[in-house]
């Protein structure tokens, strides 16, 4: 109970971490060179079957993996001394809506295929089930985040096959998808990474970190703007 109320009194008045922009950028830019290898394989400038290959799904998952766990620091960050409903609302707006256009322009070019819960669609689902961990201490919400990876590798049933299941990722096998990021495991990484920032924040690290000048080089400067 201690640990819950001084989550409401947390420091205010740390910075933007550039730090935090800077590794967004390069999971935004790691990102840029999957998507572009995937395009060349689909019209035919590259093997076919490449990004299927054991080193490109390991190399997506920990792609989508950074960005949920960046997506949970950020979103303890902005929302310190609790939820402030008007940029919720607009990023969750944003978010989503970028998300309905990449399912109707996925549809129209691959509709056996087309992507109805990728990481945008999980990043939109994440944000909402954080408001319930918000206030929850940092161990307890780590511990949330560990079971939601853990839940598929020892639950999963047929039932979940069911199309109106499927955001869910807790069916035998699973659905036919270009970008298929459910709910269980990969919110799990938005959680952990909720836990991270509390654990940085109520260990001064994220006040030590957001003083810190990482962008005053090109590359640093680039990497920040494009994960600002």
């Amino acid at each position: 109970m201690q640990e819950i109320a001084a989550s409401q009194s947390y420091d205010t008045t740390i910075k933007r971490i550039v730090l935090l922009d800077m590794t967004r950028g390069i999971a935004m830019f790691a990102m840029t060179i999957f998507h572009f290898s995937w395009d060349l394989e689909y019209f035919g400038y590259a093997p076919q079957g490449m990004t299927s290959q054991l080193g490109w799904k390991l190399f997506a998952r920990s792609i989508a993996a950074s960005f949920l766990l960046i997506a949970g620091i950020s979103f303890m960050l902005a929302h310190i001394n609790g939820v402030h409903w008007p940029s919720f609302w607009r990023r969750l707006g944003m978010v989503a809506g970028a998300a309905m256009i990449i399912s109707v322009a996925t549809y129209l070019a691959t509709p056996e295929r087309f992507v109805f819960f990728g990481i945008l669609h999980q990043i939109a689902a994440a944000s909402l089930i954080a408001l319930l961990f918000i206030r929850l201490p940092a161990l307890l919400t780590f511990g949330f985040g560990v079971a939601f990876l853990m839940l598929p590798f020892y639950f999963r049933s047929e039932i979940f096959f069911e199309p109106y299941f499927w955001w869910s990722g807790l069916a035998q096998y699973d659905p036919p998808s270009n970008d298929y990021v459910p709910v269980f495991p990969w919110t799990g990484f938005a959680l952990i990474g909720m836990a991270i920032a509390k654990f940085g924040l109520q260990s001064g690290l994220a006040h030590k970190l957001s003083i810190v000048h990482a962008d005053n080089n090109k590359a640093g400067k680039l990497l920040s703007f494009f994960g600002n």
